[in-house]
């Protein structure tokens, strides 16, 4: 079975990309493959597979003492799965700055403490293409394609059964939350989960599992798929 738990910080994916695919051309076009799909899908996984520089868009959760954090309906949990609790605007900003200068200054967000634990610069050197990773990262397709910056956009999908376990044996092993929180959290995901990628695939993205992901990744790295720009 794959591990689709990720890659923890410190993973080469996320650090300095200057080593990938240098380009002497001062005239170089950057572009992002948007990576969505639900918790536990494998995003993570088949980011550092793809061997392109990386972007967490998850690092960009907002803080838990912000008070525009929704909750589940009928809890007092916070809904870390919707887009209110993410900052978009940051997101898509970060992702600019990556496509025009190959350089963004992102935060460090640890998930146990709900908390920005500080910031760092994200160095993806002089590529033509890099990946956006995230729960959320279908939310800003429609924005990335007007900034004419978007090569793709992808949902990965499969069982809803193994996305569950593979999600909490992460979550768990990982101390993102609480045992109680997580199983609740869980259980919610998995009743919905069909309906996360639909939502994705209306705003975007295209819904695959991880083989076809990464042909497309592939493709996009030799510039053979057209931008979605252009659809």
């Amino acid at each position: 079975m794959l591990d689709t738990n990720g890659l923890r910080r410190g993973s080469p994916a996320r650090g300095n990309g200057s080593h990938w695919c240098p380009v002497s051309s001062p005239s170089i076009q950057t572009r992002v493959v948007l990576l969505a799909g639900p918790s536990g899908s494998g995003k993570s996984f088949l980011a550092a597979a793809a061997g392109l520089p990386v972007l967490r868009l998850d690092d960009f959760y907002k803080e838990g003492d912000a008070p525009s954090l929704p909750l589940v309906d009928g809890s007092t949990d916070i809904d870390w799965d919707s887009p209110r609790a993410w900052d978009a605007d940051a997101a898509v900003h970060a992702i600019a700055e990556l496509c025009r200068t190959g350089r963004a200054d992102v935060p460090l967000y640890d998930i146990a403490t709900s908390s920005r634990t500080g910031r760092e610069r994200l160095d993806i050197g002089r590529t033509t293409l890099f990946v956006a990773e995230g729960i959320f990262a279908a939310e800003i397709v429609a924005r990335c394609r007007e900034l004419g910056v978007l090569a793709d956009a992808l949902c990965l999908r499969g069982r809803p059964s193994t996305t569950f376990r593979r999600r909490l044996v992460r979550d768990l092993r990982e101390g993102r939350k609480s045992v109680p929180f997580l199983l609740r959290r869980g259980w919610r995901l998995l009743r919905t989960e069909r309906a996360i990628v639909a939502r994705q695939t209306a705003l975007g993205a295209h819904p695959c599992a991880q083989p076809e992901a990464l042909g497309r990744l592939a493709a996009a790295a030799a510039g053979r798929r057209r931008s979605p720009a252009s659809k």
